[in-house]
């Protein structure tokens, strides 16, 4: 019975060590990608959040902002930081349309800089995007570029 008793507070222990190897605080990691990829591209004028999304109003539109809760209408593209191009509204000759609160935060928090017309690029730390989990060609744990121009907003 005291075998059977070490044996599984071993594996407790063993347990529990692996989840804090996986706790892995990506912030500061993220933030260097990002600092790094600004640097690497000449990108002016970035602006970052406390939430750590960085951003760049390319254009800033019309003085009327969606919010967090709008149905916004955009042409978009997403790219990883090694210029992979995971994903893009021109693909779809039109528009894509979406309440932003169903989108990654960091376009909840990013697109509302912009009014209609105006152009933005985010610089989305994997916290904001989609975190540990993968999506598509988009890996685990990425930082995400995107260019979004916004067309309407309701």
């Amino acid at each position: 019975m005291l075998r059977k008793f070490i044996a599984f507070a071993f594996l407790l222990v063993v347990a529990a060590s692996c989840q804090e190897d996986d706790a892995i605080d990506y912030g500061p990691i993220d933030q260097k990608i990002i600092e790094d990829y600004i640097a690497e591209k000449g990108i002016t004028g970035a602006q970052s959040t406390a939430s750590g999304l960085y951003y760049v109003i390319e254009k800033p539109g019309g003085e009327v902002h969606p919010t967090k809760t709008s149905f916004v209408s955009v042409n978009y593209q997403g790219f990883l930081t090694d210029g992979t191009l995971f994903d893009t509204s021109y693909k779809l000759g039109k528009p894509y349309s979406q309440f932003l609160t169903s989108l990654v935060v960091g376009w909840q928090e990013g697109v509302p800089f912009i009014g209609v017309g105006g152009k933005i690029k985010l610089l989305i730390p994997s916290e904001l995007g989609y975190g540990s989990e993968a999506a598509g060609l988009i890996p685990a744990n990425s930082v995400l570029i995107f260019d979004i121009e916004l067309i309407d907003f309701y």
